[in-house]
């Protein structure tokens, strides 16, 4: 069953894609694309639309469908081509049918190069389809100024050339043709140039741009510098361009392409249809696990199930990772290129819906989304039982002067910020930050031993093996090692350190895991270091005012109160201070500040 529309449009990724609306009756009604889906799809539901048939669309919508892409340039091409497979309806009434163009090299002896917009199987080569005309005409253009390719429609048979059926035409007097009409270029030759234009096209330009160089300088050096000028700027064209798209290669033809990423509980498979090189139809499913499956065999489970539901005929599938399938499906592993491509591009789609879930799970069932968190950190940080309530500790000093710690809470991987605790260090001296660490840990658990209160899973100190060693032996003292998980994490790398273990730990960088962790060190040193700038900023405020002589520290305290800055204090007129201090104790703060007019 569909998400409702509401959770499905707070969970659209910012991405450029193709978006789906189904109906009632589960068909596609509407395919639009985006460069960003999440702005584009809420724009429907959030605006009053003018238009009349736009209103009834969106009254119509009970589903929606999305495939996140690369380029806007892909949106593009991957819409096309799905208007055309399902024709929706409200596409005809809102978008014309136009068709991008290719370019084809024709299958005949003294092959033509053109333009065409319609795809015919003849054994003809297309390449394309291209998004911009322009690009199609420049390519074009630099074909017929490097090669000489004929643009006659004849039938250049061995048998008529040699019956001597044709003449040659104004193209050839122009340069534009070597007159194969006629014999006077041979095939083999023709065919040379033929292949050179092929890489021209397939975006293999370094052999054509260095002989356009070439012609670019023996102009220059003929002093024709319009002609010159004119190639720079067809070169200079010719870089912009990029030859070929991730969706379409028409090459790939007739496959099924399928993808999985997985986490502790769940995997998610993605499944693409191409059909002369274009994507035409996407999947994407949560499969839950059992008995620990690996990814092999949720995969095998759904390319089975997909293409029995989807009655897919293709002898050859593109996956990640070898797969058993039998002897009669092709399985490719795809190392690099356009094929690659297409895979990471499934399993993008596929770890978009895995993020998706997370965000509908968090807000429909959050206790859901907490146990999945727990059970990866688990997992990852190697502990025995579930984190859901973290401490982390940090230190913060200037060369020893007016040390002080920090101790946040977390509880079910977020903050519980009326758990933290400021600690002034009191019997450490000096810059010693393995004392600060051993002091302040001893401090927090003796506490909540002696108040019978609920102790942490997890103990987390920013810092490496020192600071870990200071907080296990603070534990050591009261007898808690074994009873709560300590860890350290250094900042350098993000390396994990555990007692008695000198190798670290390493986390994916992406993981939430490490994510939390950070989270943690990051919100303890915030939390730390504020508080030892204030107390830093007090100290310096009041230090200026404890050098006024016959002036104690309750003077001091009213003056700030009223004054609320040594500045204003120094600021303020002796009736003034009089009025708060009294008359003995204001001429003498007055005088400290005022020496010139005692």
């Amino acid at each position: 069953m569909a998400a409702s529309l509401e959770l499905q449009l707070k969970t659209l990724p910012d991405s450029p894609g193709v978006y789906q609306y189904y109906d009632k009756n589960e068909d596609v009604i509407y395919v639009g694309k985006a460069k960003n889906l999440k702005k584009r799809v809420t724009s429907y539901f959030t605006k009053n639309h003018e238009n009349a048939k736009t209103r009834i669309l969106v009254k119509q919508i009970v589903d929606i469908k999305h495939i996140v892409v690369d380029t806007e340039t892909d949106a593009l091409l991957l819409e096309n081509n799905l208007i055309k497979k399902y024709k929706p309806k409200y596409n005809i009434l809102l978008k014309d049918d136009k068709t991008y163009p290719w370019i084809c090299i024709k299958k005949e002896r003294f092959p033509r190069v053109f333009m065409t917009r319609r795809y015919i199987k003849d054994g003809s080569e297309y390449f394309g389809p291209y998004t911009n005309i322009k690009t199609v005409r420049v390519l074009l253009d630099l074909i017929k100024e490097l090669y000489s390719i004929r643009t006659c429609s004849y039938d250049l048979s061995q048998q008529k050339i040699n019956e001597g059926k044709y003449k040659v035409c104004l193209e050839y007097h122009l340069k534009n043709c070597k007159g194969g009409c006629e014999g006077l270029q041979t095939e083999i030759k023709y065919q040379e140039e033929i292949t050179a234009i092929r890489n021209i096209v397939k975006g293999n330009f370094k052999e054509s741009l260095d002989k356009f160089n070439q012609m670019m300088l023996a102009f220059s050096e003929n002093m024709e510098f319009e002609e010159a000028q004119k190639i720079k700027e067809k070169v200079s064209l010719l870089s912009n361009y990029q030859a070929k798209s991730t969706i379409i290669n028409p090459s790939i033809n007739n496959v099924d392409v399928f993808s999985i990423i997985s986490d502790e509980t769940h995997g998610y498979a993605n499944f693409f249809k191409i059909s002369n090189g274009a994507i035409i139809q996407s999947h994407t499913t949560e499969i839950k696990k059992k008995l620990d499956e690996t990814d092999k065999q949720m995969l095998e489970l759904f390319i089975v199930e997909i293409r029995h539901r989807f009655n897919s005929q293709t002898k050859e599938i593109y996956v990640p990772f070898q797969v058993d399938l039998g002897e009669e499906l092709k399985v490719t592993i795809p190392k690099l290129g356009d094929k690659k491509r297409i895979i990471e591009l499934s399993e993008r789609n596929a770890k978009y819906y895995r993020q998706e879930q997370f965000k509908q799970i968090k807000i429909v069932d959050p206790e859901r989304h907490v146990k999945r968190i727990m059970a990866q950190m688990k997992k990852d940080l190697r502990l025995s039982q579930d984190p859901r309530h973290i401490e982390c500790f940090d230190n913060s000093n200037i060369q020893g002067t007016h040390p002080v710690a920090a101790c946040v809470v977390f509880r079910d991987g977020k903050p519980s910020k009326k758990e933290y605790r400021h600690y002034n260090i009191k019997t450490v001296e000096g810059p010693d930050d393995f004392a600060s660490m051993e002091e302040v840990v001893y401090r927090r658990y003796k506490r909540l031993l002696e108040e019978e209160a609920s102790l942490p899973q997890l103990i987390i100190v920013d810092g490496g093996k020192g600071q870990l060693s200071s907080g296990l032996k603070a534990l050591d003292d009261l007898g808690l090692r074994g009873k709560i998980a300590i860890i350290g994490i250094a900042k350098r790398l993000e390396e994990i350190y555990y007692p008695d273990d000198p190798i670290p730990l390493y986390l994916d960088k992406k993981s939430e895991t490490l994510k939390i962790t950070q989270h943690l060190r990051n919100e303890a040193h915030r939390f730390g270091i504020t508080f030892h700038r204030n107390k830093r900023s007090k100290s310096a405020i009041q230090s200026e005012l404890e050098q006024i002589p016959a002036i104690g520290a309750q003077t001091i305290t009213n003056l700030l109160r009223k004054f609320k800055s040594a500045k204003r204090v120094k600021e303020a007129s002796f009736e003034a201070l009089k009025t708060e201090i009294g008359n003995a104790r204001a001429l003498k703060v007055y005088e400290f500040y005022h020496p010139e007019k005692k």
